[in-house]
C-alpha cells in the first residue's frame, strides 16, 4: 500500500507489541521507524515486521530520541520496564525508564511537532478496584509500575494542556500472542514451560482474574487511535473478559502438553481481578476485538512451538 498518512516512530518498536504493530500501521499507509535500545527487542524481529527504518537509541537520551521523531507525523511511545515485580525490586530504575523515558519522548513530540501522541499504558495505575476497569475511576496503584505508568498518564495529560501535544493514553489488558518470547507475562511463561515440560508456576490459589486481549487486536486498536484518537483521550483496550489464571494454565496445557500446576506465594502488587469496560475505544475509534481467548491460544501455541519460544 502506498504511503499517504504519514510517518509513525515507534519507541520499543524491536518489541512483543511492536513487531505486531508495524505491519497494522502499514496496512493503514504509513511509513514506520523503529526506535529501540535493543536490550530486549530483536533487530532480526523489526527487519521481519517490515519496518521502513529501525534506529538503534534509548529513550533516556533525549537528543537521541528528538533525533528520531524529526520528520515524524506521530509517536507511538511503547519502550518501557513492562513488569510489577521488576518495579518492586527496582522502582528506581523503574521510574527512571517509564517516567523519564515517558518525558523524553513527549518532549521530542513537542519540540517536533507531532500530529499525534499515544502513550502504551496499563490498568495498573487503578490498582486494587471491582472490575470492570474503566476511564472514570480513580487511580490508586499499588506497585511501583503502576505509579510510574499513572505518572506518565498524567504527563501526557499536562503536554496537551499546556503545549497543545495531541495525545491519547491507551491502557492495555494482560496482552499475548506471537513475539512474546522475552515476556514474563502468564501467557507467554506458560507457553515457555510448558514446550520445557516444565510445571506452570502459578502465584497464589489461581483464582485471580486477567483480561487476556491478543495482540494482533490490540494492534489494531493502537493503530485506530493514531488515526481517530483525538486529545487528551484516555481509553481501555482488552477483550473485555475475565478469566482465572488456572483457566489459561489448563487452556494452554491442552495444547502444549499436559503439564503440572505448581504454586507460589502470591506477589507483591499484583491485584485480585482485572477486566476492562472497552466502551470508550469502541466508541472513539471503533475498537472491537476479534479473536477469542481459544483461537489466540491456539495461535501463540503454534508460533511458540515453532520458533522454540
Amino acid at each position: 500500500m502506498a504511503v499517504t498518512r504519514g510517518r509513525v516512530l515507534v519507541t520499543g518498536g524491536a518489541g512483543f507489541i511492536g513487531v505486531n504493530l508495524a505491519p497494522a500501521l502499514a496496512d493503514l499507509g504509513f511509513a514506520t521507524r523503529c526506535f529501540d535500545n535493543l536490550t530486549t527487542g530483536r533487530r532480526d524481529d523489526a527487519v521481519k515486521a517490515g519496518y521502513d527504518e529501525i534506529v538503534e537509541g534509548d529513550v533516556l537520551d533525549l537528543d537521541a530520541i528528538t533525533a528520531a521523531t524529526r520528520d515524524c507525523t506521530h509517536v507511538v511511545h511503547l519502550a518501557a520496564q513492562a513488569g510489577v515485580p521488576a518495579s518492586v525490586e527496582d522502582p528506581l530504575g523503574d521510574c527512571d525508564t517509564n517516567v523519564r523515558g515517558t518525558l523524553h519522548a513527549l518532549l521530542a513530540a513537542r519540540d517536533t511537532g507531532v500530529a499525534g501522541f499515544v502513550f502504551a499504558s496499563s490498568n495498573a495505575p487503578l490498582g486494587e478496584i471491582t472490575p470492570p476497569a474503566h476511564e472514570g475511576l480513580v487511580a490508586r496503584p499499588t506497585s511501583p509500575y503502576g505509579a510510574s505508568k499513572l505518572s506518565g498518564e498524567a504527563y501526557c495529560s499536562a503536554f496537551a494542556g499546556s503545549y497543545g501535544v495531541p495525545t491519547v493514553v491507551l491502557r492495555f489488558s494482560n496482552v499475548y500472542g506471537p513475539y512474546s518470547y522475552h515476556k514474563g507475562s502468564v501467557v507467554a511463561a506458560f507457553c515457555k514451560r510448558a514446550l520445557a515440560g516444565e510445571p506452570l508456576v502459578v502465584y497464589g490459589d489461581g483464582t485471580q482474574t486477567r483480561d487476556f486481549v491478543f495482540v494482533e487486536d490490540l494492534c489494531r486498536g493502537i493503530a485506530a487511535a493514531v488515526t481517530d484518537g483525538g486529545s487528551g483521550v484516555v481509553a481501555h483496550l482488552a477483550s473485555g473478559t475475565e478469566t482465572t489464571v488456572l483457566e489459561v494454565a489448563r487452556l494452554v496445557a491442552e495444547r502444549l502438553g499436559g503439564v503440572s500446576v505448581e504454586h507460589r506465594p502470591a506477589r507483591v502488587g499484583d491485584v485480585a481481578r482485572s477486566a476492562s469496560d472497552i466502551s470508550t475505544a469502541r466508541a472513539l475509534f471503533g475498537f472491537a476485538p476479534r479473536v477469542t481467548l481459544e483461537e489466540g491460544l491456539d495461535r501463540t501455541a503454534a508460533w511458540f512451538r515453532e520458533s522454540g519460544g
